[in-house]
Formats: structure tokens, C-alpha cells, sequence
């Protein structure tokens, strides 16, 4: 049996080395297919906020206005589902915050919604043409996607910096004019067009005065006077809860120039800039025997690696936004809306959860398929691999630990409760047990503006502490004060959770436990999934 799986794995890799050139060619038409329907689907979502939505009315009065852009036919009576949304229409309540979006981005009409749906679908186009033309006329080779230096330093300056600069352009010169007019309660319709405050400066210097100096100050060094529409604030915009468009606009203005500069540091044509490869083998420490020698062909050679790293950086990256989303809201009235905040928050965790899935399940493929011990030896890649008992022998006792101690807190509160002992129980008002470490990060956090950053009016997020921020009789943000139950929670779930991972993630290296070949097929995907999904419902 032993021999049979072996000649497998062989079979696996020869049919991987085989394929990888084949597989390559497809990759630049698949992405730009991706970007045909993800403009697609984006004009989608402007078209029917432009034909069945209430977006000019909900713009006039979003805090009494339900947001709506789908309307049930009546058919067989289904025109029920429909609802007072406010304003005098009938819809279905949407909870996706493209409403929030879109008044964040400076539109004020449906008008211009159709604009930029038509805009979208001629990029959707563009990029349906691309996918053509780079799989039958001209489809890039296997060393064109391993050229890493070169791949970073487009995606570093062309896709993020030149994105995000272009973003914080037009977050300057039309979203901060009109949302600043729609905070003073000026009339949408009554508002200029967009490209009349690209045309006329003097519109722009009656909002902020810096921009009658026109980019002197920005030759002379003198940035200080752009400090009227890029802030430094913190906080909530009291007016509408959302974070201030002035400091949204300054932050992408500062990580183009970031991304800019780091996409020129990486060696391509030229004998100047850094190596990957060279970094990753100069990585050598007491402890990790040859370092990194030879991940840098694993990752140019593997699509399963290479996808399993992508995988854990977006999940981990979609489960950061999700939480930023209700701590740190970056669009008008949406902490006010509600459902739109758990549905958002619902999103981006599923979405994570999911990619963190694909990320364990598509490195146990490498680690079957594309992994070969003898270019891997003694690195660090192989040293944890050989230490794996260890480490997780220990890593488990230390949740079985904390699972039993956590577990007897709650045996012990019930039983106190039972003989009515309130007194001796562990809360906040008897026994406490209170995360001072999470406290001190919480303070640290708060007390910045006074301290750390003295230019700032607030901290990042009213989470950390300060005052109650309330947008039309709704609470938009407040404090998150941890105590003793958030402590018993946080371990208990942690140890529930990472406990029940340690125990499955044995077979993480493939150490069959089953006879049947079928099994041996199935048995990494099942567990993958089972640890996914205790770790998204814990």
C-alpha cells in the first residue's frame, strides 16, 4: 500500500510539472474576464439603483428614509413584500450599502448613477476584449507570471498606488465639495454638477480656501495649508457618523505615495533594487537550519502555494474589514443603518472564513502534489514539518488547559448562582476578572490624540473610549468597554475553537489514517471543512 501511494504521488507531481505551462497561459484571460464581470456586476448594481431605486429621496432625508432599490412585481400577490420605505415609496429594504457608497462618492442623482452604468459596461467590455485577446493572440508565457520583482512593482505602484492616488483625486475634488454641501443641508438638486468643480477653481476656494493658492504651497513645501480638505481628525463626522471624508482623502493621498515609492524598490531591468530570492535565502536564524533556501522556487512553481498564501492574506484581510467596518464606519449614515452594518459584517466573515478554508485545503494539495523533500531539506518549511508532533502536542495541552480552567469558571458561577451566592461569583460587581492587557491596548488607543499624536482631534475609533456619537435619535458609535464576561468568553471560545483544530490537524501533512484510496481523496477536504466551520460559528 505504502508503494502504491508513493507511485500516486509521483504520477501527481509528473502531471503537475506537465500541466504547469499549460495552466499559465489561461491565467491572463481568466483575469481579465474576472475584471469584464466584476464591472459587469458593478454596473448591474448602478442600473438599478438609477431605474428602480428612491436614492434622490433617500439623499434629501437618510435618516427618516429607508434605502430601497427593488421593487416586487404584483404578480400572484407578491407585491406584498413590498414596504413603506419613507418619502412616499414602496420597495423592498436593501441592506448592501451601496446608498452610503454612492453619497460618500459624490452622486446626487440617478442621472449620474446611469452615467456611471453605462461607464462600467463599457469597462466590462474592454476587459471581455482583453480576455480574447490575450488567450488567442497573444497569451503570456510561464516566465512572464514568474517574474515576481517585476509582478510586485506594477501591482505595488500601477494597481495601489496609482489606484488609491486616483481615488484620493477624486475624493478632493468632487466627493469632499459635495458632501460637505449635503452636511450644511444644501439641496442636492441645487448642488453643482461634478466636473464644474474640476473647471472652476473659485467653486472649490469658497469651500476651501487653500485651493486659490492653486500647487504653490505644494512646490514651496508649505503642505500645511492643504490642512482645510486633508485632516488629521479622528473620530466620527458628528453630522453623519461616518468617518471624515477629508481624513479618508488624506489617507489614500498618503498610501499612494507609500505604495509609489514601494513599487520602484524591487530588481527588474536593472542591477539596483531588492531580490525576493535573495531575501528569502539570506533569512537564516539559530533555529531555523537553512532558512527559507528554496521557497522561492515552491512559490514560482506552485499554484497551490502560491494560492494558499493569497488565500489566508485575503481571508484574514476580508476579516479585518469586516471588523473596521462597524469600529471605524467609513461612509455617510451607515452605523445608523443597522441591518446594513450586520450584513456587511455577515459578508466579509463568510467571505473569510471561507478563503482561510481554501488556504489550509489548497496547501495540504502542495503539500501532496507539488512538495519535494529533497529540494526542502533542512529549511524552515521542513523543520516545522519534522517538529510537527511537538508542536502541536504542546499547543493542544495549553487549550486543553485553558479549556478545563475556563470551563470550571462557568461550572463554578452556575453552582454559585444554584445556591444563591451571587457574591461569590466572577463578574464585574464580586470576583473580577477583568482583560487588563485588552484594557491597556483600549487606553493606550484613546489617551493617543493627547499623547502620541497631538495633531489629532480624536482617536481612531470611538470603540477605544470618549463620548456617545448620535445621528437622528440612532446611536452611531460608542465605547466597547471589556469586563470580566468578555474575558470568560474570549478563553473559552479560543480554547473550544484552536483546540478542536490542533486535535484534526494531524492530517494536515498527510498522514493517512484510512485503508480506502477513496477516503484517502476525501479526508483533507473534510477536515478542512470541519475546522472552517467550527471556526466561523465559534
Amino acid at each position: 500500500m505504502k508503494k502504491k501511494r508513493n507511485l500516486n504521488v509521483i504520477i501527481l507531481k509528473q502531471h503537475s510539472t506537465k500541466q504547469i505551462k499549460h495552466e499559465y497561459e489561461p491565467c491572463a484571460f481568466f483575469k481579465s474576464m474576472h475584471g469584464s464581470f466584476l464591472s459587469k456586476n458593478l454596473k448591474t448594481m448602478y442600473f438599478h439603483g438609477a431605474r428602480f431605486s428612491n436614492y434622490e429621496a433617500w439623499l434629501s432625508d437618510p435618516t427618516h428614509i429607508k434605502p430601497s432599490a427593488q421593487v416586487v412585481w404584483p404578480i400572484v400577490g407578491q407585491e406584498i413584500l413590498n414596504g413603506d420605505v419613507g418619502g412616499g415609496f414602496q420597495g423592498v429594504q436593501i441592506t448592501s450599502g451601496f446608498f452610503q457608497l454612492w453619497r460618500a462618492s459624490g452622486i446626487t442623482s440617478e442621472l449620474q448613477l446611469y452615467a456611471t452604468a453605462i461607464g462600467g459596461l463599457v469597462l466590462a467590455a474592454a476587459c471581455f476584449f482583453a480576455g480574447w485577446f490575450h488567450y488567442h493572440k497573444a497569451a503570456p508565457k510561464l516566465e512572464w507570471f514568474q517574474n515576481v520583482e517585476s509582478m510586485l512593482n506594477h501591482h505595488l505602484a500601477g494597481l495601489l498606488g496609482l489606484g488609491s492616488l486616483g481615488w484620493a483625486g477624486h475624493q478632493i475634488h468632487v466627493s469632499l465639495p459635495i458632501n460637505k454641501l449635503l452636511d450644511a443641508g444644501v439641496d442636492p438638486k441645487e448642488i453643482p454638477l461634478p466636473h464644474e468643480f474640476l473647471l472652476n477653481k473659485m467653486i472649490m476656494a469658497d469651500l476651501f480656501p487653500s485651493f486659490a493658492k492653486g500647487l504653490a504651497p505644494f512646490f514651496t513645501l508649505n503642505w500645511i495649508d492643504y490642512s482645510d480638505f486633508l485632516t488629521f481628525k479622528g473620530g466620527l463626522n458628528p453630522v453623519t457618523g461616518g468617518l471624515w471624508l477629508s481624513d479618508t482623502a488624506h489617507h489614500h493621498l498618503a498610501i499612494a505615495v507609500l505604495f509609489l515609492v514601494a513599487g520602484h524598490q524591487y530588481r527588474t531591468n536593472w542591477g539596483i533594487g531588492h531580490s525576493i530570492k535573495e531575501i528569502l535565502e539570506a533569512h537564516k536564524g539559530p533555529f531555523t537550519g537553512e532558512g527559507h533556501v528554496g521557497l522561492y522556487e515552491i512559490l514560482t512553481t506552485s499554484w497551490h502555494a502560491q494560492l494558499a498564501i493569497n488565500l489566508a492574506l485575503f481571508g484574514s484581510l476580508s476579516i479585518l474589514v469586516a471588523h473596521h467596518m462597524y469600529s471605524m464606519p467609513p461612509y455617510p449614515y451607515l452605523a445608523t443603518d443597522y441591518g446594513t452594518q450586520l450584513s456587511i459584517f455577515t459578508h466579509h466573515m463568510w467571505i473569510g472564513g471561507f478563503c482561510i478554508v481554501g488556504a489550509g485545503a489548497h496547501g495540504a494539495i502542495f503539500m501532496v502534489r507539488d512538495y519535494d523533500p529533497t529540494n526542502n531539506y533542512n529549511n524552515l518549511l521542513d523543520r516545522v514539518i519534522r517538529h510537527r508532533d511537538a508542536i502541536i502536542s504542546h499547543l493542544n495541552w495549553v487549550c486543553i488547559f485553558l479549556g478545563f480552567h475556563s470551563f470550571g469558571l462557568y461550572i463554578h458561577n452556575d453552582t454559585m448562582s444554584a445556591l444563591g451566592r451571587p457574591q461569590d461569583m466572577f463578574s464585574d460587581t464580586a470576583i473580577q476578572l477583568q482583560p487588563v492587557f485588552a484594557q491597556w491596548i483600549q487606553n493606550t488607543h484613546f489617551t493617543a490624540p493627547l499623547l502620541t499624536a497631538p495633531n489629532a482631534l480624536a482617536a481612531t475609533s470611538l470603540t477605544w473610549g470618549g463620548d456617545v456619537v448620535a445621528v437622528g435619535g440612532k446611536v452611531a458609535m460608542m465605547p466597547i468597554s471589556l469586563g470580566t464576561a468578555d474575558f470568560l468568553v474570549w478563553v473559552m471560545l479560543d480554547q473550544v475553537k484552536f483546540r478542536y483544530m490542533l486535535e484534526q490537524s494531524a492530517c494536515l501533512f498527510f498522514k493517512y489514517q484510512h485503508a480506502s484510496p477513496y477516503l484517502n481523496q476525501v479526508f483533507p477536504f473534510c477536515k478542512f471543512f470541519l475546522v472552517g466551520s467550527h471556526t466561523f460559528y465559534l
